[in-house]
């Protein structure tokens, strides 16, 4: 009798943590921005892993080559790394801005908000596209950690600057450096380096003159 009852606590356990679902995870990181080699401002971020998905939060100040303060941004993405929405509340030279957006299949609803003027507006994207709004550079890290130090990496992905427009980028591993990719967008070059974990360490922009790397934000 004792025995069959044990059995069956056992299997009751099995079952449970079966059903229960995977504790989050959070890391913590900071990054340095620097404009013609002088540093400009910072990011400060949260990446959490969920049951269900990710979620990149973002703070920062930014002096040049805009003056740009993040009071907060969110961006959540499934485990399959497609964006489920995306939200922005800061200023921009000055001037109030609020961005939420919902997306659903690549359709993409934003409510935008400028200086207490309010607009909507729908529009399609690739389901998969990477959102970069401009000129923030956490959101870079969804590429990394998607792709991390694959040697092969999609030679075209969507690019959606959100809330703007959406572009084709050109994507490229560097074979004689491991754990980087080189993003072409608009004729632009944009070298990601992070490491085995596709934890972003640094973001080069040549002909912006920027650069940012992972690192205390004093």
């Amino acid at each position: 009798m004792w025995k069959a009852t044990i059995l069956l606590a056992l299997i009751l356990i099995s079952l449970a943590a079966v059903g229960r679902p995977a504790a989050e995870t959070t890391e913590r990181g900071t990054l340095s921005i620097f404009f013609h080699e002088e540093k400009v401002g910072f990011e400060e971020y949260t990446w959490t892993e969920k049951a269900d998905g990710f979620l990149l939060q973002v703070t920062g100040r930014l002096t040049a080559p805009l003056a740009l303060e993040v009071e907060s941004l969110s961006l959540c993405l499934t485990r399959d790394f497609i964006p489920c929405g995306f939200s922005f509340k800061g200023s921009v030279n000055g001037v109030e801005n609020e961005v939420d957006s919902t997306i659903v299949e690549g359709v993409v609803t934003n409510r935008i908000k400028v200086a207490g003027q309010e607009m909507k507006y729908s529009l399609m994207i690739r389901r998969d596209a990477f959102l970069l709004p401009n000129p923030l550079f956490a959101p870079y890290q969804v590429i990394t950690r998607k792709y991390r130090c694959a040697s092969s990496p999609p030679a075209e992905v969507g690019i959606y600057i959100i809330p703007q427009l959406e572009v084709s980028g050109q994507l490229n591993s560097k074979a004689d450096t491991p754990c980087q990719l080189v993003l072409t967008m608009g004729g632009v070059e944009v070298t990601l380096t992070s490491d085995e974990q596709g934890r972003l360490t640094s973001v080069v922009i040549p002909a912006q003159h920027i650069r940012v790397v992972a690192g205390p934000s004093s």
